[in-house]
Parts: structure tokens; C-alpha cells; sequence
């Protein structure tokens, strides 16, 4: 048996993965250039080889060798973080204990299917801003391309724990970057934030980056009940590390800071009340048993934020007709693509951001009527999925309690692998948390 020529492996190696690619992407355009790479294989029309001809001085030729290495090394390393995996780090505490201040970590962009970026300009490695600046922009929003989703492994489930564009992110008040706009406007007023900020818009894919567990999917109802989330009226099981605020009365003396050490827990000293012998702090429900056992400790009870009078000014969706809170939330039935919702005055601000910011619609009301893009609505069809996200920090996450759903064009991945854990507080080798790093994530 003849064994076929070495070129005609290479090209039938390289056209199926070329093939595979322009399908992947979904650009049939690009089809006819299996025809370049069969004639750079096969046929030789195309004088591909006359570059190497050129005769150039030593030091130009090996000065283009060395920058034609550095754009290859850029390129691949950029179509790896677009397509495949990401690193990102933890900067807050929303999570812990599943992730910490200072974890580095994996995200998957194959996972739910890489999301192609909207800014085609950006300066490279960076998000929204240049290194050592505040205020000046890492990319130019000239040219925007539509949101596109390529396929992925699979999609997002229940309690994944989901890396995403914020929501609220397309406004930002530069002076105040750790503050969300809409809140800020909700507190003092538009017109005296407009007036005396510097206001920056963002396209989605250069909005902040979180990272929640995703509790609800697109079509799913969901009820927090006494800080027990349900979906669709099933008790949703707790994630191993999730965490809650507890009260602890002590006899009058305070808990040893070794052993709170000892048990992971931080930032205790702000949340210490002397006149009172007591403490508010995070735990899981392990570690409040362990600390009910200290021999100091009187009392240990979880705190619950119950419906009250103005929670609306706090909660999503910010509207005198929804009493929520995060420990008492909903019901509520989270966004499909394709499904229908009546829409009125009194529901209105459920969808309110929906329609107008995520979705790209025209809204308004007038005498009491809802019009969409001119035209008298009373109902309303997705043209996304949207998710529900929380921290497993109950008591100390901003999330979708406090800001709504999730459209999947912010969806950026899904969080797999702990590499590193530093902390910033500790000196020395002692910054190193051995014990967390090189872990799955669950």
C-alpha cells in the first residue's frame, strides 16, 4: 500500500481544522481559504516562499525574527484567554468561603461556550482601564460588534459558580469606581452626580467582572425563605462553604484572636460591640457550632434581615410593590428567551432594565400605558436567558438581590481551579494559604 505524500497529510491535517474552525465560529464566508492552504500545500501557484528570498541586512532580519516571535506569543496567548481559559483574581469576600480575597484562579470560557468581544480595539491584557491610571480607557468603543456566543461544552447549571460582566456596569462614576452608579443616583439624585462626576459608559464585555454561584436558570421560579433559597418550590441544597451572619454574646470577655485565627475568621475587629460583649460574624454552619462551644460564648444566633418598611429603596427591583430582602425574596420567575410575560404598571420594574438596557428597546409610559418602541405593549417577549446569581457570603455579597438578573451576554465563564491564595494581611511564607491553593472548585 502507497503511503500518501507528507504535504497531502499536512493539508488534509491543517484543512479539517481550518474547516472545523470557520464552523465553530459560525464565519462560512471565510470557506473559500481552504483553497489558499491547498495551494500553499499542494499546488504552489501562489509564490508563498519569495519572503524568504528577500535578502535583508543580518540585523534587520533578525530584528523582524524576534518581533514577528513577540505578535505569534501575543496572539496565541490572546486566542487562549478568548476562547479557552482565563486567569482572574478574587477581590472581595462575596464568596468565601468557596473563593477568598486573593485567590487566583482558572475560569473556562469553553465551558458555557467562549463570548466573542465586542471591542475589537483594546489595548492587550487589560479590561477597562490602562495600568497605572484611573480614569483613562484600555479601548476605543469606535467599532462595537454585536454580542455571538460560540458553542460550548455544556451549559450553566444550578450552583455553578458562574464568572460574569456586571449587570449594572454599563455607567460609572470614575471618582468613586468601588460604588455602583445606580445606587449612587438612587441615594443623592441624578442630576447632583451628573453635575459634579466624571461619568464613563461602558460596552458590556469592559463592564466589571464578578464572580456569584449561579441559584436560578432562565424559565425557574425562585423564593428565598427565611435566607433558604427555593427553586421551583424545592429547597435548593447549600453549598459546603456557604455562610451566613450570626450574633455571638459572649460572657464579657472577648473571643482570642488566635483562635479565631485558627478557624478562619477575619476582619472581626469592626464588628466587635464592647458595650454589648458581642460580635457579628460570617460563619458556616460548622463554624457556628464550633464557636457555640467556646467556653466565653453565651449565645450564637443566625441573623435574619425580615421584611420591613422603605426595603425597596435597597432591594431589587427597588419598587414599593416588592417588600424583598435578601433573606426574604420573591417569588419570582426568572427570564427565558422566547417566553412571554403580561406587563403593567404594578410589574414593570422587574422588566424595567430588560427591556430598555439589556434588550435595546425603546420605553415609556404614558398615562398609565406602557410603550414599546412607540407602540402600546402589554406584554413582553425575551430576547435572551437570564440567571440568578448570589454570593456564598449571604450576608455580605451584592448580587442579584440587590441589582437583578444576569443576561447571558454577560456570561463570561465558569469558575474551575484555584492555582494560588495570598494573603495580602500575613508577611513572609505565611501569605501563602498552602491549603487552598491547587483546588477544584465546587
Amino acid at each position: 500500500m502507497k503511503v500518501p505524500e507528507r504535504k497531502y497529510i499536512l493539508f488534509l491535517l491543517a484543512g479539517i481544522a481550518y474547516l472545523l474552525l470557520v464552523a465553530w465560529f459560525g464565519w462560512y464566508i471565510l470557506l473559500p481559504g481552504i483553497l489558499l492552504i491547498f495551494d500553499y500545500f499542494i499546488t504552489g501557484y501562489i509564490p508563498w516562499k519569495i519572503l524568504k528570498k528577500i535578502k535583508l541586512p543580518a540585523v534587520l532580519k533578525e530584528f523582524l525574527n524576534w518581533i514577528a516571535a513577540v505578535i505569534a506569543a501575543i496572539l496565541i496567548v490572546l486566542v487562549i484567554r478568548t476562547l479557552l481559559i482565563e486567569a482572574y483574581t478574587i477581590p472581595s469576600p462575596s464568596m468565601e468561603r468557596t473563593l477568598l480575597v486573593g485567590d487566583y484562579l482558572f475560569v473556562s470560557k469553553i465551558s458555557y461556550g467562549p463570548k466573542l468581544p465586542n471591542t475589537i480595539l483594546s489595548f492587550p491584557f487589560t479590561h477597562n482601564t490602562l495600568p497605572f491610571t484611573h480614569y483613562r480607557k484600555s479601548y476605543s468603543d469606535r467599532w462595537i460588534l454585536p454580542y455571538k456566543r460560540l458553542k460550548g461544552l455544556g451549559r450553566i447549571r444550578n450552583n455553578d459558580v458562574v464568572v460574569f460582566h456586571f449587570p449594572e456596569g454599563d455607567t460609572v462614576v470614575l471618582e468613586f469606581p468601588d460604588e455602583h452608579y445606580y445606587h449612587l443616583i438612587r441615594e443623592y439624585g441624578r442630576q447632583t452626580i451628573l453635575n459634579q462626576y466624571t461619568i464613563a459608559v461602558r460596552p458590556v464585555d469592559k463592564r466589571d467582572n464578578f464572580v456569584k454561584r449561579c441559584v436560578a436558570l432562565p424559565g425557574d421560579t425562585l423564593e428565598i425563605r427565611h435566607s433558604a433559597v427555593y427553586v421551583n418550590s424545592r429547597r435548593l441544597p447549600d453549598p459546603p462553604g456557604v455562610m451566613h451572619d450570626y450574633y455571638v454574646r459572649t460572657n464579657g470577655t472577648r473571643i482570642g484572636q488566635e483562635e479565631l485565627d485558627a478557624l478562619d475568621i477575619t476582619g472581626t475587629g469592626e464588628l466587635y460591640d464592647p458595650s454589648m460583649d458581642s460580635y457579628v460574624l460570617p460563619l458556616t454552619t460548622g463554624l457556628a457550632d464550633t464557636i457555640r462551644e467556646l467556653d466565653n460564648v453565651t449565645a450564637v444566633t443566625r441573623l435574619e434581615n425580615a421584611n420591613r418598611k422603605l426595603s425597596y429603596l435597597s432591594y431589587f427591583p427597588y419598587d414599593p410593590n416588592f417588600q424583598w430582602t435578601e433573606d426574604n425574596f420573591g417569588p419570582v420567575v426568572i427570564p427565558k428567551k422566547g417566553a412571554t410575560v403580561e406587563i403593567n404598571i404594578a410589574n414593570l420594574s422587574l422588566y424595567r432594565r430588560i427591556i430598555k438596557a439589556y434588550e435595546g428597546n425603546k420605553l415609556g409610559v404614558i398615562n398609565n400605558e406602557i410603550f414599546i418602541n412607540d407602540i402600546p405593549s402589554k406584554t413582553y417577549t425575551f430576547k435572551m436567558d437570564y440567571y440568578f446569581m448570589m454570593g456564598d457570603n449571604r450576608h455580605n455579597s451584592a448580587d442579584s438581590r440587590f441589582w437583578g438578573f444576569v443576561p447571558e451576554d454577560h456570561i463570561v465563564g465558569k469558575a474551575v481551579f484555584v492555582w494560588l491564595s495570598i494573603d495580602k494581611n500575613k508577611k513572609s511564607f505565611h501569605r501563602f494559604r498552602w491549603s487552598h491553593m491547587f483546588r477544584i472548585i465546587r
